[in-house]
């Protein structure tokens, strides 16, 4: 009879817990402290809008006594920030259409076609991203002048426009490049002519890129203030930019602070609106074009 010796048991190691990676906290104490420092003087501002000129001297970081509107009634009016506001959409509103347009047709024609001069024509476009525009103010002065447009409407949407053109082919074009390229064959197997395709097919589908360059557009060209000094000398057609400046010089006279910064917020709000608004077409337009 055999006897059977009892095994030793065999202990299985119990797994090792995982350590977790404590997350890092100096990035958000970064960004907080970044939003800080780049809200606090918009907030500053709104809040000094509503005060009176006594407590914006003497009481700068106290709430208004009570919310006086009419500092911005005032600043519309007497301060023309109404007639400079809407020379900004006027102008603002008709490069960004213009810039869009001929942008997009320029960022399409070279990146889904090939030609002879293709990437010379697009490393013109990226260079002239990175030419100071102060460098070309005197010829570009002459060169509106002798055309007629100095002072008027057209004079700085062309302007806006042709500052503007560079930044909007160089976003799209990588963005028309990631596009499937079957969807405009089928088009063109259906009739559609190279036109229709444009703007058909090829266009909607680049509607988040669309969204996010014409944001990063809007906000550049509402904030224009160099182009319009030396090229829009008539006070009639004063951009916002050009109105507020020479509000602010006139308050060593007039010490109308409360209107000045009643101008400041009028003038800051479609910025924020349109960047609160859209911020989600400006994080897929941003996205889209590396993710394709």
């Amino acid at each position: 009879m055999t006897v059977l010796k009892d095994r030793p048991a065999v202990h299985t190691a119990a797994p090792l817990p995982v350590k977790q990676a404590r997350p890092n906290p100096l990035p958000h104490i970064a960004m907080f402290c970044w939003a800080v420092v780049t809200a606090l003087p918009l907030l500053w501002a709104v809040v000094s809008s509503f005060k009176s000129d006594n407590e914006i001297l003497n009481e700068p970081w106290s709430p208004p006594s009570s919310l006086r509107f009419e500092n911005w009634e005032r600043a519309w009016t007497a301060a023309s920030i109404g007639r400079y506001f809407l020379n900004s959409l006027i102008v603002v509103g008709g490069a960004l259409l213009l810039t869009m347009l001929l942008g997009s047709l320029v960022a399409y024609a070279l990146a889904r076609y090939e030609f002879r001069g293709n990437r010379i024509i697009y490393y013109v476009f990226i260079t002239a991203m990175f030419f100071p525009v102060f460098l070309a103010l005197v010829p570009l002065f002459f060169v509106v002048q002798q055309l007629g447009l100095l002072g008027t409407y057209p004079g700085l949407i062309l302007v806006y426009a042709a500052y503007a053109v560079p930044f909007t082919v160089f976003f799209l074009h990588s963005f028309f490049r990631t596009l499937p390229s079957e969807i405009a064959e089928a088009a063109f197997l259906d009739g559609c002519s190279h036109g229709a395709v444009f703007f058909r097919v090829m266009l909607p589908l680049a509607r988040p890129g669309l969204f996010a360059v014409g944001i990063f557009n809007f906000l550049g060209l509402w904030n224009q203030y160099l182009l319009p000094l030396v090229l829009n000398p008539d006070p009639d057609r004063y951009v916002l930019a050009q109105g507020l400046a020479a509000l602010s010089v006139s308050q060593g006279y007039r010490s109308d602070w409360s209107g000045l910064f009643a101008g400041l917020t009028i003038a800051m709000l479609p910025v924020l609106i349109a960047y609160v608004a859209f911020q989600r077409h400006i994080r897929a337009g941003m996205t889209a074009g590396a993710v394709k």
